[in-house]
């Protein structure tokens, strides 16, 4: 039986969002195929090996002197090229097969941990280094967005030292608009400006999660949802969701800590051709940043017809009322054997970037 890495928790500010996602992650997954390894990152970047999936009902939050009587220290290490979870205080191992990682924002969704998978030879399920790190970065991800002639919302990037005022900001975006820390999710920091003293209260804000700022058009439009699975190459779409915000718009409080914060529609009321217009679109997404494994892809679409991709998200939530499994379910593909394709999308990416040579003969022409 295949040992998977569940791994979650995280220096995160969608830390809660990772624990309850894992949760679900665990219950959907295959006990005949797969072992479950329950690997949390606490909130200060300890790791720990949880024997049992009691931890997610224990803790919502993995602080480390809450958990070290529950969990046992470990490291994440390679021995001749094989990946093991090392346990610091009895030297003894445990050989992994591959990883789900689901640590959601910076440090899990923004490249890190890929990295680190990879430096393991440890197959892991989701994007690559580049994509995950890009797509992280509103900045980037909107800049590729554009070289690839897909539409995305106007936007200016900010920093500390590159401020613009309200009124600058208005005449160039018109008013209200949305400020969002760049490498940041969950709409963590994330505020809707309608006036030049909402600005300023609102800007530090965004500035306590991130060193760089997108400011962002308003689309009045809908908000609409696509999941895509695959690799590169042969990457589907599911049947497109909307989010219907019961607040001023889809924040961190609608998602997550309002039960009535939002209406949920899958599949959306779509005409046939704009469903697969958008789906379309969103593998075109998908391969615009070379992702791989899974993505959810987020739409306006504005009273026209017209659509803007207003971001793609390379570890989309798998809690109760995430979207990206509802709407595979909602296309024919269930909780747990989605968790079963992605794992297998893992190894196969895996074997695939095996077969590339490491080392070059000069000799050969």
């Amino acid at each position: 039986m295949k040992k998977v890495a569940i791994v979650f928790g995280g220096q995160s500010a969608e830390h809660e969002v990772s624990v309850n996602s894992a949760k679900n992650i665990y219950n959907a997954l295959d006990k005949t195929k797969y072992e479950a390894v329950l690997l949390g990152v606490s909130k200060s970047g300890s790791w720990y090996h949880f024997e049992s999936a009691s931890v997610f009902s224990q803790f919502p939050s993995l602080f480390d002197d809450r958990i070290q009587a529950h969990g046992s220290p470990v490291a994440l290490i390679s021995d001749q090229g094989r990946p093991y979870v090392h346990f610091l205080k009895s030297s003894s191992r445990i050989q992994l097969d591959a990883a789900f990682p689901i640590i959601h924002g910076t440090h899990g969704e923004d490249g890190c941990i890929q990295g680190y998978f990879k430096m393991m030879n440890l197959p892991f399920v989701g994007c690559g280094v580049l994509a995950s790190s890009a797509a992280m970065d509103k900045d980037v991800m909107k800049k590729l967005f554009i070289s690839a002639g897909i539409k995305t919302p106007r936007f200016v990037t900010m920093t500390r030292k590159k401020m613009k005022t309200y009124e600058q900001l208005s005449e160039e975006l018109g008013s209200p608009f949305f400020i969002k820390p760049v490498n940041m999710g969950s709409s963590v920091g994330v505020h809707k400006v309608k006036s030049a003293a909402d600005y300023a209260t609102k800007i530090e804000d965004a500035f306590l999660y991130d060193h760089k700022v997108i400011v962002e058009e308003f689309i009045e439009g809908r908000e609409l949802e696509c999941s895509v699975l695959g690799h590169t190459e042969s990457a589907k779409a599911s049947v497109a969701g909307e989010v219907k915000a019961h607040h001023e718009f889809y924040s961190y409080e609608a998602k997550y800590l309002d039960a009535n914060g939002a209406s949920i529609i899958i599949p959306c009321e779509l005409e046939n051709s704009k469903m697969e217009e958008l789906r379309a679109l969103a593998v075109k997404t998908f391969e615009a940043l070379n992702c791989e494994g899974l993505t959810r892809v987020d739409f306006f679409m504005k009273k026209n017809g017209d659509l803007y991709v207003n971001e793609i998200n390379t570890l989309p939530g798998f809690t109760q009322i995430s979207m990206y499994p509802k709407m595979w379910e909602a296309t024919g593909i269930i909780y747990s054997d989605l968790i079963s394709q992605l794992i297998e999308l893992a190894f196969q990416k895996h074997e695939s970037d095996a077969k590339l040579k490491t080392s070059f003969d000069a000799a050969v022409k």
